[in-house]
């Protein structure tokens, strides 16, 4: 990656809160998102004083791409970074900061400069943090829900409300997993493909209930690898899914997006009461007798592990779909009810 040592500098510069004159840099590729190009930077910089910084920093590049059903998704980080959103964060659950963003509309790509953030992510995550993610999380979006505070309705690249549903009925019209788990030649084990077809035929009435739940700013993309937990605070990265969503939209992803499958049951179990418990600080929650996580899980993932399971030839990887999809089947009979603000 060519790195502009102008801006790197100007970006530094932000960083530092001080006049950088000078800098050398050597780059180390990221795995920090799947159609980004994402480098961390280190060197040491040079004050108008003689000082010498050492640093570390996050050059992201976006070049334009077309994500199904939400064509402006590939430069909303750029946008949302260059509003107000940043404001109504706190410190236990924000975004990494941008020291300076550059739109380029010629060529369709931007540029972020932010700061780096060294903690433990993915599946290094425990099970406390897991739940700290979630109450954080619920106080997120129940601060905004509560609040409205006007730079949300500045916003004007979010994904839409009915993104997930629109999602879940393409899968569902794609044969190749629709007629699979129908078919004579479906592997799956038979209990595992009929609560597939059980959540198909019970759709409408669950996007019913899901849509009657209050709608709230969801990352739609919450899961393990974009969190980042330093000195008992969380940075959320990537945020091109964002927009509106139901409430325990984002509790999917932190659930059963590439688990930790041996403990999926334990954190859908510690996570919902957390995440209402967050929520319910800022908002009432006492009238909704159905969360829906375990249908949003299943809606949002059922067909993606199914697509998975058909495309891999490694056979621990078709195992752990198949152990994903056992999980989720275990959390149906785990009652979860909202009751009094909190979930009993």
């Amino acid at each position: 990656m060519n790195i502009e040592l102008e801006k790197l500098i100007y970006a530094l510069s932000q960083r530092f809160k001080t006049n950088i004159i000078s800098t050398d840099c050597q780059t180390i590729p990221l795995h920090g998102g799947t159609v980004g190009n994402v480098c961390l930077i280190t060197g040491i910089a040079e004050t108008v004083d003689g000082e010498k910084l050492p640093y570390r920093i996050v050059l992201k590049i976006q070049n334009k791409w077309e994500r199904y059903g939400d064509p402006d998704s590939w430069r909303r980080e750029y946008d949302l970074y260059s509003s107000d959103l940043g404001a109504t964060f706190s410190q236990a659950l924000r975004w990494p900061t941008c020291y300076y963003a550059e739109f380029n509309a010629e060529v369709n790509e931007y540029h972020l400069w932010l700061e780096y953030i060294d903690g433990v992510t993915g599946l290094d995550l425990t099970g406390d943090m897991y739940e700290k993610a979630a109450l954080e999380l619920g106080r997120f979006q129940g601060k905004l829900y509560a609040e409205q505070p006007a730079v949300l309705q500045s916003l004007t690249n979010l994904s839409h409300a009915n993104l997930m549903k629109n999602t879940y009925l393409h899968y569902r019209s794609w044969p190749v997993v629709y007629d699979y788990i129908r078919s004579e030649d479906c592997e799956l084990p038979l209990h595992l493909r009929q609560m597939l077809i059980d959540i198909d035929e019970q759709a409408d009435e669950i996007f019913a209930r899901i849509e009657k739940l209050p709608l709230v700013l969801c990352h739609r993309d919450f899961w393990v690898t974009n969190l980042i937990y330093a000195d008992g605070n969380f940075a959320l990265i990537d945020w091109d899914t964002s927009g509106w969503g139901y409430l325990g939209e984002d509790l999917a992803s932190l659930i059963a997006d590439e688990p930790d499958i041996n403990h999926m049951v334990e954190h859908y179990q510690r996570c919902i009461p957390a995440y209402y418990k967050g929520f319910s600080e800022y908002a009432a929650v006492s009238r909704i007798a159905d969360h829906c996580v375990y249908e949003i899980i299943l809606l949002v993932f059922g067909y993606r592990l199914v697509e998975g399971y058909l495309h891999t030839e490694a056979d621990d990887e078709k195992t752990k779909h198949v152990h994903t999809l056992q999980k989720i089947n275990e959390m149906k009979t785990i009652p979860l009810l909202v009751t009094s603000g909190h979930i009993a």
